[in-house]
């Protein structure tokens, strides 16, 4: 068994990058997708030299490292500048919620989007628990709010 998976490390390699591929698709970040790729250069190595471990891991270590350094900043910049782009952080400004704690210019716990956030109010007035806001800013890791039945800002 190991005299095969010595000569035929290539099967590694693809279901290793085969892995890494389909990971990919809940991160969406693309570092695992460049990582696929080193391994598929690194089974493309075992390929053309079977049984030399060393050369197939150097392949795939340079490879993934290039494409790291290389591809993936620009991959990230071209998807971040793409027509309709918006971070999850820009997706909260305009979002409903409802104030778990009451909400005051200093602290507070409201749920968007089903995620707790610390709050404050946008104009230091108290906001109940339970009421319905709106998300004015996020300002750090605080979600700025007021109260959704308040359409005017000061």
């Amino acid at each position: 068994m190991i005299d095969w998976l010595s000569a035929n490390a290539w099967v590694i390699w693809l279901v290793a990058a085969g892995a890494l591929a389909v990971t990919e698709l809940v991160t969406l970040d693309f570092t695992l997708l460049m990582l696929a790729a080193g391994a598929v250069a690194g089974g493309v190595a075992g390929l053309f030299f079977p049984g030399l471990w060393l050369v197939q891991v150097v392949v795939a270590i340079v490879v993934a490292t290039s494409l790291l350094m290389l591809l993936r900043p620009t991959l990230l910049r071209r998807v971040r500048e793409a027509p309709g782009y918006r971070s999850s952080l820009a997706r909260m400004v305009g979002s409903t919620g409802h104030t778990l704690t009451e909400i005051d210019s200093h602290s507070g716990e409201v749920k968007v989007l089903g995620e707790v956030w610390t709050a404050r109010s946008y104009d230091g007035a108290a906001i109940p628990a339970g009421a319905e806001v709106e998300v004015f800013e996020v300002d750090g890791t605080t979600a700025v709010v007021y109260p959704k039945d308040q359409r005017q800002l000061p």
